[in-house]
């Protein structure tokens, strides 16, 4: 949405027309309690937004709103999860059910593997059989390019209309990605998607874990506003994804027309949303950039 102002200024006899793009910024957002619960019940006035220090006004608010979805789920298929890629696609199936099934009926879904390569198994749609016939072909192998498929989906979001969720299921590695975690990040924040990785780690001590991986995906999380969620196995995975619905069945959505701001077309804004009410926290994307609004 975007509102178009026309200011008229005298000079020198003649008129000039300066015109000025004002953009919506959309931010979806959840909110919980101490305990890591769920709120749904907060109002406007209980959230404040800022654009680069700079406090906004609220002109839409949704709870639990239901913009329709755009998601694209991301499972690892490199030969280490060979023997639970079962447990992978049958939590991938069902969580696509049980999002056709409650949610909007312009939701969609895609699906997207990786290992050595990337691909796009499955566009968006809403057919349960194409989800299953793109899964039935899957084969295994080595390598993992974690970074690029992050990049891939969020490409595959960009200029979606309503939000954009990407769920990836991994371990944290990546050996076999061109691009690097920085690319992925950015990737992330231009399609204005919420990032969810599913990580599971079977493996408790730190000898065979890889930390960095896990904390670069926590981290791309957190700036999205997703939120990184530790199944203790892959036969948990389902209620991961039970997680993740329910929190995109609890988001609010808070959009402004940004004012009072200064700078350079093409630049990163950061954003921060708070709760006035102490003991909640909020989960919600830290950026945007400019030149994609």
């Amino acid at each position: 949405m975007t509102r178009r102002l026309f200011l008229s200024m005298p000079l020198l006899a003649q008129e000039t027309v300066i015109r000025v793009d004002v953009k919506l910024i959309r931010i979806l957002a959840s909110a919980r309690d101490q305990y890591g619960q769920l709120i749904g019940n907060l109002n406007k006035e209980d959230f404040q937004i800022f654009d680069d220090g700079v406090e906004q006004e609220t002109s839409i608010f949704e709870r639990s709103t239901t913009q329709p979805l755009s998601v694209v789920v991301m499972l690892d298929i490199s030969a280490s999860v060979a023997k639970d890629l079962k447990y992978e696609t049958d939590a991938a199936l069902r969580f696509a059910k049980s999002l056709f099934n409650e949610g909007n009926e312009e939701d969609s879904l895609a699906l997207i593997t990786f290992n050595h390569n990337v691909d796009l198994i499955a566009g968006f749609t809403r057919r349960m059989q194409r989800l299953e016939n793109a899964i039935r072909n899957i084969k295994t192998g080595a390598g993992t390019s974690l970074y690029d498929a992050i990049s891939l989906a969020s490409e595959e979001l960009e200029g979606r209309p309503g939000r954009k969720v990407i769920i990836c299921v991994s371990d944290g590695g990546d050996t076999a990605s061109f691009g690097k975690f920085n690319n992925a990040n950015i990737a992330v924040q231009r399609a204005q998607a919420a990032v969810y990785p599913i990580l599971v780690t079977p493996i408790t001590n730190d000898a065979g874990r890889n930390r960095g991986g896990e904390n670069a995906l926590q981290l791309i999380a957190e700036r999205s506003g997703g939120r990184i969620l530790l199944p203790a196995s892959y036969e948990k995975l389902s209620n991961s994804f039970d997680e993740i619905l329910r929190d995109l069945r609890t988001q609010y959505l808070l959009a402004y027309y940004p004012k009072n701001l200064t700078g350079k077309r093409n630049k990163f804004h950061k954003l921060e949303v708070k709760l006035k009410q102490p003991g909640l926290r909020v989960s919600a994307r830290t950026g945007y950039y400019e030149e994609t609004l």
